[in-house]
């Protein structure tokens, strides 16, 4: 079992081709035949292709074939913006793609994404008129009336837009109560086409049936007056569970394309089988056997009762893998799962084998993917880390690899 880290090395990895998290404009960006020796050990973020299309015709599925706005942001939820869009661009189901950068907008663009794409965060003046004449369509909940008259003045047509609606999450969106202002103001004129209205729940299962009543409401009363409010859209990954009633004309799930129950209680509710897109993975570096009364982390965090054998990771908070990890996630090694101990470093983690040594240099460290017991959810339910932070935490310069 024993081989030295040296031995290991000059015997040489075999490591899958890996892709970069930015990939260059039009295509993907590979690494060359192999790494060289020295990134042998850097963990990685694996991309499951497979798994990414069959949770879009689960969405699909469930909201009854209404189109799909697949949330992307955040990196894509630790995926890599580029990578998801490039690989859900060609399923049909999907209508477009929503981020909250600017930057991330216009990376799909240089990538060649050509399906909508709705910018959700902010911007200025000038900002808006970039985003128009790449085809990014504003998210606006505020008086841009002049604004969007110069921008479709110098493209001879008009600037497309979704509005926002805030029906109680208070975030941003016109409030419910002054909607009927601004949305006139922006149909009343010919230099805009609103191509899309939402709202955003709270997720509060008493609240969000007030902030449902309040969008239906105000979304009635425009159309009885003729105002036309294109898509209208509220559900993302949380109401696909809850509110049926809320899928209008299209739904924007995020975290459920990835294949994270955005609710631990959701895995059981047969609604929907989500299977987990996205994994990190790196390789044992270290393995030794720590006599009785030996510690291991900052502060001495971990003390041997017995004799022990650990392993140690190179994955740390700086990766994007929690410090709460140590407070009872585990990591697969060769089918088995074992617990995080001591503390969770910027760069390393350990892990506890037990008696035996079982685990050598080298060997896969899987800290989460799709299996039961050690799905995100999994990690979550364990340590009590956001299964949000899992994914959207990853440190972007790792490298990712579809599979």
């Amino acid at each position: 079992m024993r081989c030295s880290r040296r031995a290991f090395l000059e015997a040489g990895l075999a490591l899958p081709a890996v892709l970069h998290s930015a990939p260059e404009p039009g295509g993907w960006r590979s690494s060359g035949p192999a790494f060289s020796q020295d990134s042998s050990f850097d963990p990685w973020v694996e991309i499951h292709a497979e798994n990414l299309r069959h949770n879009v015709t689960e969405i699909s599925r469930r909201v009854s074939v209404r189109p799909i706005l697949a949330v992307i942001k955040n990196n894509g939820y630790g995926l890599g913006v580029v990578n998801v869009a490039q690989l859900l661009e060609p399923q049909p189901e999907i209508f477009g793609f929503a981020v909250v950068k600017l930057h991330e907008a216009f990376s799909l663009r240089d990538a060649g994404i050509r399906k909508p794409i709705l910018l959700l965060g902010p911007f200025d003046e000038q900002n808006l008129a970039d985003a128009v004449a790449r085809e990014i369509l504003p998210m606006v909940y505020t008086a841009l009336g002049p604004a969007l008259e110069k921008i479709a003045a110098k493209q001879q047509k008009p600037v497309s837009l979704h509005v926002c609606v805030d029906t109680g999450i208070g975030r941003v969106g016109v409030p419910y109560h002054q909607a009927a202002a601004l949305l006139g103001d922006l149909a009343g004129r010919h230099s805009v086409h609103i191509e899309g209205t939402m709202m955003t729940f709270t997720e509060d299962p008493d609240f969000d049936k007030e902030q449902l009543g309040r969008f239906n409401q105000t979304c009635t009363a425009l159309e009885k007056e003729g105002i036309a409010l294109g898509k209208k859209h509220a559900a993302s990954s949380f109401p696909l569970f809850q509110h049926p009633d809320a899928f209008f004309d299209m739904v924007r799930p995020g975290m459920a394309i990835y294949g994270i129950y955005s609710e631990n209680e959701f895995r059981h509710m047969g609604i929907m089988d989500l299977r987990p897109a996205v994994s990190l993975k790196a390789r044992v570096i270290y393995a030794k056997k720590l006599r009785k009364g030996d510690s291991a982390g900052y502060n001495r965090a971990y003390m041997a009762k017995d004799d022990v054998w650990v392993a140690t990771i190179p994955v740390g908070h700086a990766d994007g893998w929690p410090r709460a990890a140590a407070k009872g996630a585990k990591v697969r090694i060769n089918g088995d799962l074992y617990p995080v101990i001591a503390t969770v470093s910027a760069s390393h983690s350990i892990v506890e084998i037990g008696a035996e040594e079982k685990v050598k240099i080298g060997d896969v460290a899987t800290l989460f993917d799709a299996q039961s017991g050690s799905r995100p959810e999994d990690v979550s339910e364990a340590c009590g880390a956001s299964v949000y932070d899992l994914t959207m935490h990853l440190n972007p310069l790792l490298p990712r690899r579809v599979v």
